[in-house]
């Protein structure tokens, strides 16, 4: 037991409020909390960081929801708390994207904002999420705003380490570091929160090594855990560059088709948003609107970029975890295999390797993902990782 009385790794009872959702995260919300009461130190810049999953843009939103709270708390239930958690709360701004980068246009507008004040709520909110997209061009159209906002305004900039953001934006915000909750809080709210079979909750929770949003999917998305397993004996019955470069192309394709889907959808919604709202409803665009329909299709097209991007860096999160158990077998540590579903399968190929060569893979799965953000064609790259295991793992 720990010196509060709570078992190492066991859920703790979350905050109340706009917080009961922000799991695992019990310093930064004291943070938090102890700044946005009357004897707090406000800072007018944050920048929230945390691995992917971890919540960043749930605890931003929970703090702006507090700063514009009725009763000065987050209770959760004024109308202040509940339209800011629904993203209709008229001074509350939240900015994400699902395209490769934010764009000075976005930003400039964010900035015209920050300068408004207050229309109803105590607190202009401006939040920023994946804030490490923005080029460094971008980063200085933010500058000045950050350095010197209005009085009532209060900017948030979401990312997954500080490293991300340009030195002269992070060294003018207030730091809150998340750490990646534990499978156990992340099972607890996916029960409590979504109605989660505890069974199912817990399997997804640990295939999702924290990550919230990735347990979720598990979850609730039909056949996601069983293809998961699918792709972690895929990866550790390899045997010959031949099976990498076809289960390779496989992935490439197979992450091409899942955003190309989500892609068309959002594309088609944009449109018939952009037509309904310009008064077209028989389709017919004319010549003055036209540049317009074609800046929406080059938004689908880095849509889809992104997105395949964000599905191979899944793939390779998941393979990471994968030789992380391997090696884990490898060192005979007593640690709990995120992969129970295929522990045979580790076994066998913890038996045919060794701890080094284990740990030269999981480098170089770190490297994969970092040259598929690096704009290195996918293709290439998962091929050069899969034919490397497939040759270690013989």
């Amino acid at each position: 037991m720990t010196a509060t009385g709570t078992a190492p790794g066991a859920p703790t009872a979350p905050a109340g409020g706009v917080w009961a959702d922000v799991v695992g995260q019990e310093a930064a919300v004291a943070q938090f909390r102890r700044a946005a009461s009357p004897e707090g130190s406000l800072a007018q810049a944050w920048l929230v960081t945390g691995p992917p999953g971890s919540g960043r843009s749930t605890a931003a939103r929970a703090f702006a929801a507090t700063l514009q709270c009725e009763q000065g708390t987050g209770c959760g239930q004024c109308r202040a708390c509940r339209t800011t958690l629904a993203n209709t709360h008229p001074d509350v701004t939240v900015v994400a994207t699902d395209k490769l980068s934010i764009a000075k246009e976005e930003v400039r507008a964010l900035v015209m904002t920050a300068q408004r004040a207050p229309a109803t709520g105590n607190r202009r909110v401006v939040i920023i999420e994946d804030a490490d997209r923005m080029s460094a061009g971008t980063f200085n159209v933010l500058l000045k705003s950050i350095e010197e906002p209005p009085p009532a305004t209060v900017w948030m900039l979401c990312a997954p380490s500080a490293e991300d953001l340009a030195p002269t934006i992070r060294s003018r915000c207030r730091l809150v570091t998340l750490a990646v909750p534990s499978s156990a809080v992340v099972a607890d709210l996916l029960r409590r929160r979504d109605g989660i079979d505890e069974q199912l909750a817990v399997r997804a929770a640990r295939a999702a090594q924290g990550h919230i949003g990735l347990a979720l999917r598990y979850a609730t998305q039909e056949g996601a855990l069983a293809a998961r397993e699918d792709s972690a004996r895929t990866l550790l019955s390899l045997r010959g560059t031949g099976q990498a470069v076809l289960a390779a192309q496989g992935l490439v394709d197979r992450a091409t088709a899942e955003a190309k889907e989500h892609a068309d959808v959002v594309a088609a919604e944009e449109k018939e948003r952009f037509l309904r709202s310009a008064g077209i409803d028989d389709g017919k665009v004319p010549p003055s609107l036209r540049s317009q329909v074609r800046q929406l299709e080059e938004d689908a097209k880095r849509r889809q970029t992104r997105l395949v991007r964000d599905v191979l860096d899944r793939y390779l999160l998941d393979a990471h975890s994968v030789l992380r158990d391997v090696l884990s077998r490898q060192l005979g540590t007593a640690a709990e295999l995120v992969n129970l579903e295929v522990a045979g399968e580790i076994e066998d190929a913890a038996g045919h390797g060794s701890g080094k060569i284990t740990l030269g893979l999981l480098e170089a799965v770190q490297e994969a993902r970092d040259r598929i953000s690096g704009n290195v064609p996918p293709l290439l790259a998962i091929e050069a990782l899969l034919s490397r295991i497939a040759v270690s793992l013989r």
